[in-house]
């Protein structure tokens, strides 16, 4: 800034003669001394990159300037994307950004696969309605630990998930019946996943029989019929296991339900939401239909 130039060089060059080769007043410099050495706008600025540093600290450090953006709006501070992510550069605040995932995909040639029931439409119109469902691996210090979620596409909400050292049915047997004990869907709830060997197993068709699932495959190694689930694994990995290492297995286990729990479901502001956190986004969902 031009009269900040001019203090700092005050001591060296006559205020006039600065003021003049600058192209500015003399007068303008004292008024701007008079208000604390800082315009309007300069002191705006700082108050709100001040919010700005609260909000990305708050958010693990994951968000850029749309969802700064956001919780600034949802706590009642007006003020343009633009300038979020202007301030943000200026503060050397950045959001993380995603890179592709390892397929684990393993199918089983010889099992009898279910009908593709999504054909990527990733919408439903109420929770409980269309769940998909697949797993990951996180490096430990002890080795792989395999994480198999189950995501509601209504909201993005993760429902269910299991870990396990080993990637078997019962890893993705125990995410599913997490999700129905908690949620209890009505019967024909959509269960939707990929070719992998653990979800076209004999084991597995029981459960969902059982509890009158209806199965849904995508078609192998491509994973666009899967995205919402490929894509939180994405965020998965780019938030929190990019920057985190695991000496053990427990470790691991409580930094994802931590960050699954208190973060993911509860505080994360998603973009197919309107930049509501899966939870709100649910939340008004039921109140509208139980006020109706």
């Amino acid at each position: 800034m031009i009269f900040a130039l001019i203090d700092a060089e005050k001591t060296h060059h006559h205020v006039s003669v600065l003021a003049r080769v600058l192209g500015v007043s003399r007068e303008g410099y004292y008024a701007w001394r008079r208000r604390g050495g800082q315009s309007t706008r300069a002191a705006d600025d700082q108050t709100l990159t001040t919010k700005i540093t609260a909000v990305h600290a708050a958010s693990r450090g994951t968000y850029g300037a749309p969802r700064v953006h956001a919780d600034l709006a949802a706590a009642g501070v007006r003020v343009s994307r633009k300038r979020v992510a202007r301030l943000m550069r200026n503060a050397g605040l950045q959001g993380v950004h995603r890179r592709r995932r390892v397929s684990l995909t393993r199918a089983d040639r010889a099992a009898h696969l279910p009908p593709d029931l999504v054909g990527r439409d990733f919408t439903a119109p109420a929770p409980n309605r269309v769940w998909t469902a697949d797993v990951t691996y996180i490096p430990t210090g002890q080795g792989w630990l395999y994480l198999a979620v189950v995501l509601d596409l209504y909201a993005r909400k993760i429902v269910g998930w299991s870990m396990a050292a080993e990637q078997r049915t019962p890893l993705v047997a125990d995410a599913l019946t997490m999700a129905l004990r908690h949620r209890r869907p009505p019967a024909g709830v959509i269960h939707h996943s990929d070719q992998g060997s653990q979800y076209t197993s004999r084991e597995f068709a029981r459960l969902c029989q059982q509890y009158q699932v209806r199965r849904s495959v995508g078609s192998a190694g491509d994973c666009y019929d899967n995205a919402v689930t490929e894509s939180f694994f994405a965020t998965l990995e780019c938030e929190l296991l990019d920057r985190t290492s695991f000496t053990t297995h427990d470790q691991a286990r409580a930094a994802l339900f931590d960050f699954i729990e208190g973060f993911y479901n509860r505080r994360r502001r998603h973009s197919t939401n309107g930049y509501l956190s899966p939870h709100d986004h649910e939340t008004r969902f039921n109140e509208y239909n139980n006020a109706a």
